[in-house]
This record gives structure tokens, C-alpha cells and sequence, in this order.
């Protein structure tokens, strides 16, 4: 699951932005009809401007090929020389990942250059990336966070080492052989997989591309939802004696929206109306998982059985947590807009009474204007708060409590949420026509196709280094575009200051904690291998700096 200190999840659920009704039933910030193609004329003022804005592309497109990436694959950042990489997690030199903004963005970001300029170059670019994300595919379906083209034997050390030394990262601390909806990486893959072969009908994807479809299909619980990892392993993980939590019924991260728009994207680019079925079900497990008022809400994750609220990892406590009933209303009125069913509608309203019942008083309401506890406890409404002792992996626990002071840093214990907002979008669509509401859905009218274009609305590009991608109502300006291309260097990539990085594994965390106080830092001692922010940042490669650029690029060249 992605922490709260990472910002692409936090400030879009969703990359994609274009001409999808999927999109926009889902909560995706879209730029309407015209939204596909970048606005203002292509080319700017002078051929000038515009032919070097195609130069700098190319440069820096061929050093990402040919000198950065592995087998077609990418992580998050690189220091310069290459002694060490980085994805959420250091990452070997064999491995490549999976997860956002890793190599299916790359893959999206390549097909859309493609689309703006024409060029073979980038094409070629995007199925080398395809065939990397087949290689990595599990034999079920799916993907894990990450791949090491090194084998097995090389994926179970870089777990028992770096990934069970993230003291926070409770996600890879464990090596389960299975795939993973966490953090879209197989919503991203699956996505680019389908663009990839609807582009020139290309067979050599439609094995990989179907079996994704299939392992979402099959790993669907009869009530509608999905786990957070599937097939179950034979032995689950637990912590601290917590029974292992990926089975559970799961919201956070949007694992369930995010499947849904997989299904819908293949109904609508390969005609498949076997996935309806499916996609209805899932929009009604948001219905059935709700909680009776006066809580109701939702938590990240609901056991398959009872549909009760349940915990996850260690800082995620059984309760109701205020931005998954957030998420999920905004989902309930996408899919009133998709269906006209007015089910949709009918928990809404109670779902934001109960927010509103427990915000926050004022003095608690901190400076970045977070209103909302994240957790609230079942039965008493009362805030939960997130605090942590010892120093690593080993000595380290989480404590649960009812005191707002010193919270955990890497988790916020506090929220913003527009719950004003959501109300009145709610109004908005009770008091509008059912016809004009559903009027551009796929699930009742033909006609809506991908969008075009994948990475130049509001998107995450988060790699710890760089943060979100604003909508792109504008293209850039001359100027903006001229200081793109100076900031290339000779050796064709932006020079970044990677703020983030991690100790290097040095050992097993020790059972005695170290001097000093790590409740409130981003890392513990020198044994937690968690990424951190650091006061000293290395000048080095950035994959989201280049995508964050080169979707500037792409904005401007594109010809209406």
C-alpha cells in the first residue's frame, strides 16, 4: 500500500485523463471532448522552438533506451554514476518496477510522444516496454511490485534483506510469489497492454493482454470486490501477531475502482460484454460494504465474510477511515452517472453526515488545512491517532491510541476532505435528468474509445523526487519550452535533485533500540532501509522528471 508521505496517490487517484466516460465516472480530472488533443495550435510561434522541442524529446528518449533502461524496463530514479537505483525501495540493477510511476508509465508516456509526433522512435520505445511487462507478468495474471529479470533466488534476497528491513514499508517486508492490485501496477500494465494492441492491432500482446483481463476476472469475490493480493498464498504473513490482511475486501488505493475501469476499458476497445456482469458487481460492493448509520462509512479493507471493517497494516487500525468513505462516495456518484441507478445515490447522503460528524475541532485542524481524523474508532466515533516506538524493523511498534499529539510523519493521522463538495455534486446530480446524466455513458451508449493521449491531464509522477502533473488546459509557452530544452544536458537527461533515498542494507535491524528518537522521522536507525528525505539530495536521473517533461513536450508539439 502506498504511505501518505508519497504524493501521486494522494493528489490524484487516478493518471489517466482523456475522452473516457470510464474516466469520468471514476473520478479521473478529464479534459472533455477535445481534452485528448493538447490545446492552442501545434507549434508555437516559431518552427524554430518547436523543431528543438522535437530534438530535445529524441535526446533525451534515446538516453532512457539505450543507456538507462534494463531489458525495456525502468525504476523510479538513479543516482548518476548508477552505483544505486531506486524504486519505493532500492532496488537492484537486475530488477525493474512495476509500480507507478515505473515502467508501464514509461510505456504510457512513450505511446503518447508517439501519437504527437509520428515518430517510429517512440513506438518502438512503447512495445519494447510491452515485452518487458510480459516477461514480468505472473504465470497468473498479474504483477508484483516489482521484477528481477535475475530469477527467483535474486528476488527472495532483495526481500529478506532490503524489503524486510523497511520498517514502514510492511508491503515488501514479506515475499508472497503473488501478484498485487496495490498501487495500480497491474491496472497501469494491463492499461498499457490494451493500448499496445489496439494501436495496430498487434497480436503479440493479446496472450499477455488477456490473461490480465482473465486474472481480474477470476480473482473477483462472489460479493463484488477484490483482495489487495491474489491467488492467497499457502501461508499468509503475519505481523505482530495480525493475521495477514491481503485477502481482505479491498478499497484503499482504489484496488476496486481501478479494476473496474481495467474491465470497462476492454468492454470499450475489444468489445468484450463478458466483463459487464463483473463490473456491475463490483460497483455493488461499495453498496453492500457500507456501514449502517450513525458510521456510515468505510474502512481500506472489509473481511470476505461479514463484510466488517478490518485493519491492515500495523498503523492501519480496524476502524472507518474518513478518505476511503470520501473516495468511495465520489466512486458512487461516478456510477450513478454511468448506470442512472439511483442505488448508488441512496447511502450517500448518510455517508457525509457521518463525516461531518466527526471532524475535527478547530484547534486539531493543522496548517495544510487536514480537518478530518484519518481513523475513527468503531462503535464511539472517537479519533484514533498513530504513534510508534523503538528504532528498526525488529524493535519497532506501532501504538494505537486516542492522543493527537506526536503522531507518525510517513502516515498522517489527518485528512482534508471536501465533504461540501461531494454534497453538492450530489445534489447537483439528484436534481438533474437521468438522461443528461448518463448521457455519455459506455455501459448505455456506444461510441466512447481510450483517449488518445495518457499522460498529459493530471497525473502522478511521483518518485519521491517529483510530485503531480497539473491538468494540461494549457500548452506551454515558448519560453517555457526553451528552458526545457536548455536543461538537457550533453548527456540527455534533466539533471534532478533526488531528495529521496534510503540507508544501504547494512544487516538485520538489532533487538535493542538505538539512541534517539524515531517517532516522528520518516526513518529509523541505520538498519531501516525505508526511503527517507535527506537534508544533502544527489544531483541524479529522474524517471518521473523525464515524464513530467516530456508530457510538457508532448503538449506542445501535438498538431490539432
Amino acid at each position: 500500500m502506498k504511505n501518505a508521505m508519497t504524493p501521486w496517490r494522494r493528489a490524484g487517484h487516478h493518471r489517466f485523463a482523456g475522452p473516457i466516460v470510464v474516466a469520468l465516472a471514476l473520478g479521473v480530472v478529464a479534459c472533455g471532448p477535445e481534452g485528448a488533443q493538447p490545446s492552442g495550435p501545434g507549434g508555437g510561434t516559431g518552427a524554430a522552438t518547436r523543431e528543438a522541442a522535437l530534438d530535445t524529446m529524441r535526446r533525451a528518449t534515446q538516453f532512457m533506451t539505450e543507456d538507462l533502461s534494463y531489458e525495456g524496463g525502468y525504476v523510479w530514479s538513479y543516482l548518476p554514476d548508477r552505483s544505486r537505483q531506486f524504486g519505493e525501495m532500492e532496488a537492484y540493477s537486475t530488477q525493474i518496477w512495476i509500480q507507478p510511476p515505473g515502467t508501464a508509465t514509461m510505456g504510457h508516456l512513450y505511446l503518447d510522444a508517439y501519437h504527437a509526433t509520428g515518430d517510429e522512435l517512440y513506438y518502438e520505445a512503447a512495445t519494447k516496454v510491452g515485452q518487458a511487462l510480459a516477461e514480468a507478468q505472473l504465470p497468473t495474471g498479474g504483477w508484483n511490485y516489482m521484477y528481477d529479470f535475475a530469477g527467483e533466488e535474486s528476488t527472495q534476497e532483495w526481500y529478506d534483506t532490503i524489503g524486510a528491513n523497511g520498517w514502514r514499508l510492511e508491503e515488501f517486508q514479506h515475499y508472497y510469489g503473488n501478484a498485487t492490485f496495490d498501487d495500480a501496477g497491474t491496472a497501469e500494465s494491463t492499461q498499457l497492454l490494451l493500448r499496445l494492441y489496439t494501436e495496430k492491432d498487434d497480436e503479440t500482446f493479446k496472450p499477455a493482454l488477456d490473461q490480465a483481463v482473465a486474472f481480474v476476472l477470476e480473482s473477483q469475490y462472489p460479493m463484488g470486490g477484490w483482495p489487495q493480493r491474489y491467488p492467497a498464498p499457502a501461508e499468509g504473513f503475519e505481523k505482530d501477531g495480525a493475521p495477514d490482511y491481503t485477502g481482505h475486501v479491498t478499497f484503499n488505493d482504489d484496488v476496486a475502482a481501478e479494476n473496474i475501469e481495467i474491465l470497462l476499458m476492454a468492454y470499450q476497445a475489444l468489445g468484450d460484454e463478458s466483463v459487464l456482469p463483473a463490473v456491475r458487481a463490483a460497483m455493488d460492493a461499495f453498496t453492500v460494504t457500507q456501514q449502517p448509520a450513525p458510521q456510515a462509512g468505510w474502512s481500506l479493507q472489509h473481511t470476505v465474510d461479514d463484510l466488517a471493517p478490518a485493519g491492515a497494516r500495523s498503523y492501519e487500525p480496524v476502524s472507518l477511515a474518513t478518505h476511503t468513505t470520501a473516495s468511495n462516495v465520489e466512486k458512487l456518484l461516478g456510477f450513478y452517472e454511468l448506470t442512472g441507478d439511483t442505488s448508488y445515490l441512496d447511502g450517500v447522503p448518510a455517508a457525509l453526515d457521518w463525516l461531518d460528524s466527526v471532524r475535527l475541532p478547530e484547534d486539531l485542524w493543522t496548517d495544510d488545512g487536514r480537518q478530518y481524523p484519518t481513523f475513527v474508532e468503531l462503535g464511539t466515533n472517537d479519533p484514533l491517532y498513530v504513534h510508534r516506538t523503538g528504532s528498526n524493523v525488529v524493535n519497532g511498534e506501532y501504538v494505537v491510541d486516542k492522543d493527537p499529539a506526536g503522531t507518525i510523519v510517513h502516515y498522517s493521522s489527518f485528512r482534508k476532505i471536501d465533504v461540501s463538495g461531494l454534497r453538492a455534486r450530489y445534489e447537483e446530480l439528484r436534481a438533474a435528468p437521468v438522461d443528461e446524466v448518463t448521457a455519455g455513458s459506455p455501459l448505455l451508449h456506444q461510441g466512447a474509445t481510450i483517449p488518445e493521449y495518457f499522460t498529459t491531464g493530471e497525473i502522478s509522477v511521483s518518485d519521491l523526487n517529483v510530485g503531480t502533473l497539473s491538468p494540461a488546459d494549457e500548452r506551454p509557452s515558448d519560453t517555457e519550452v526553451g528552458e526545457l530544452v536548455d536543461e538537457l544536458n550533453d548527456e540527455g537527461y534533466w539533471p534532478t535533485e533526488l531528495v529521496s533515498t534510503s540507508n544501504p542494507y547494512a544487516g538485520d535491524g538489532s533487538a535493542t533500540p538505538a539512541e534517539g528518537d524515531y517517532s516522528q522521522t520518516e526513518v529509523g536507525d541505520s538498519t531501516d532501509t525505508s526511503p527517507f528525505t535527506t537534508d544533502d539530495p544527489v544531483v541524479g536521473i529522474s524517471t518521473g522528471r523525464y515524464i513530467e517533461n516530456m508530457s510538457a513536450l508532448v503538449r506542445y508539439v501535438a498538431e490539432e
